[in-house]
């Protein structure tokens, strides 16, 4: 088992609009990542659960050539309205940093 912030060369968040956020995971080598893809964990369920909201509103997406996943899911609170916390959503990666990988 591995923590994904300690096998991940990049995991990092920013928003993709107002009303969405990207999530951005990258490995260092083809390797790791397909190792790492081939657990299933990180996947639409995975997001769905962690950011709470529904599987079929994430956009997953594997990009095999950069070693890396995308995730794009709707934002809880709009980027700037009242009860926003991150305004960029640069820190919204942090609920995946301590997902277990089965690798």
């Amino acid at each position: 088992m591995a923590l994904l912030k300690n096998v991940a060369k990049v995991c990092k968040s920013k928003n993709a609009g107002p009303f969405e956020l990207t999530i951005d995971v990258v490995f260092e080598d083809a390797d790791t990542y397909r190792r790492v893809a081939a657990t299933g964990v990180l996947g639409p369920t995975l997001f769905a659960r962690l950011y709470n909201v529904p599987e079929e509103h994430v956009l997953f997406t594997p990009y095999d050539a950069a070693f890396a996943f995308k995730a794009t899911l709707p934002r809880l609170v709009a980027a700037g309205d009242f009860g926003d916390t991150d305004v960029y959503g640069c820190q919204q990666h942090a609920p995946l940093l301590d997902v277990d990988l089965p690798i």
